[in-house]
């Protein structure tokens, strides 16, 4: 398979390996994922017509030549249409073993809509409150007196990304298998000045998150990972999402594709300790699981009704007016969800509400092409043919 020069190292770092800031063809291979729990059911649909399916199929086969992408998982449930469930590609270009749907995938920021529902849960608990100031919980944030949960949740902070630190590009590069504790982390960025007053802008920064897991982590009593099981996870069953404590990555799964090397050379980063990510990314799942999510995420399942609508006002990104950014989520033109990027991974989650629809996208692949995303590539190319009155606005 043609591989594409990737992004430049540089350019990498200012997505921390981490997160994506918001905004070839093979062999196809079908199958329905298993039924899972909640609201949605895809043995409930049938599948999509041949028609319509043969028009994803190409336009799927054309940005995955276009970008280079080695393999993808698709999902797209609509109830009137029926349900189309894809994986292309392959799982290991060494062996050429075919993508499944069946595979467990690093999801990147996709974990942030896990992590903020986690905070939220706490805020309708009463024990913290969304305008309590982060320095309430932790100690040494620059302005930590100004700089309250909602704007951490919200991106709206100032709070300098750790991925745009030179120590932390040149320490990752150095060593991929380093896990970063979240202490090393919060060092790289809160070492820079505020980028804007608190509340008074908007710049996306994993920062952020890895500051909201110690104050959940602080509230709650538990470890993040055990407080995502017992609360989130087992409540939705789950059972194929895990947030692990270390670098362990359940089986099977792909081979992960990247190009954060110091030349942009593509390389395969399947045994880096990307757990590194924490509560900014380091959630690991499969399709099944995400399509339930999807649904319980934007219609506020695990919270009461007045902190969802509390969840969903957000800000316009100053970049895309047709993206607003809420409380660890994204609307961007009625599909609500969110989207990540971890070395050898890309992800996409979003739910349109209007028509009741999920639509699923993880790849194997983080390297990009003139700079775009393969996974919003793909996401743009699925919504203008399978949903053309509401194509998701790039």
């Amino acid at each position: 398979m043609t591989r594409f020069e990737g992004r430049s190292f540089t350019g990498a770092l200012r997505i921390a390996a981490l997160a994506i800031t918001l905004f070839a063809s093979a062999a196809c291979h079908d199958a329905e994922p298993r039924a899972g729990s909640g609201d949605a059911n895809p043995d409930e649909l049938r599948e999509l017509d041949a028609d319509a399916a043969k028009r994803l199929d190409a336009g799927i086969h054309r940005v995955m030549h276009e970008m280079g992408i080695p393999g993808a998982i698709i999902g797209l449930w609509m109830p009137a249409e029926g349900a189309y469930v894809r994986a292309f590609g392959v799982a290991d270009e060494a062996t050429g073993a075919p993508m499944t749907p069946y595979l467990y995938m690093r999801i990147g920021s996709v974990t942030k809509t896990f992590s903020v529902t986690a905070l939220l849960q706490l805020v309708d608990q009463g024990k913290i409150g969304l305008d309590d100031a982060i320095s309430k919980y932790v100690a040494g944030v620059p302005e930590g007196d100004r700089i309250t949960l909602r704007h951490l949740a919200g991106m709206r902070s100032g709070i300098r990304d750790f991925g745009v630190d030179a120590d932390f590009g040149k320490n990752f590069v150095n060593d991929p298998r380093h896990i970063f504790t979240a202490e090393e982390l919060l060092g790289y960025g809160l070492r820079h000045p505020l980028s804007f007053e608190p509340g008074n802008g908007f710049e996306y920064s994993n920062t952020n998150t890895v500051l909201l897991g110690l104050v959940i982590e602080k509230v709650s009593g538990q470890h993040l990972d055990e407080y995502l099981r017992e609360h989130v996870f087992e409540p939705l069953r789950l059972g194929q999402t895990s947030y692990p404590t270390t670098s362990f990555f359940p089986s099977p799964h792909p081979r992960a594709y990247t190009s954060l090397t110091p030349d942009g050379r593509v390389v395969d980063g399947s045994d880096w300790s990307l757990w590194s990510a924490g509560a900014a990314g380091g959630v690991i799942s499969r399709l099944d699981d995400m399509l339930i999510w999807s649904k319980a995420l934007a219609t506020g399942r695990l919270l009461t009704p007045a902190m969802h609508a509390e969840r969903l006002q957000g800000v316009t990104l100053p970049k895309n007016p047709g993206v607003r950014y809420g409380l660890g989520l994204f609307d961007a033109g009625g599909w609500i969800g969110h989207n990540g990027s971890i070395a050898g991974f890309e992800s996409l989650m979003v739910y349109l509400a209007s028509r009741d629809t999920p639509l699923i996208i993880l790849l194997n692949t983080d390297v990009r092409r003139n700079g775009a995303s393969p996974a919003l590539q793909l996401a743009k190319a699925i919504t203008s043919i399978a949903t053309p009155e509401n194509p998701i606005p790039l």
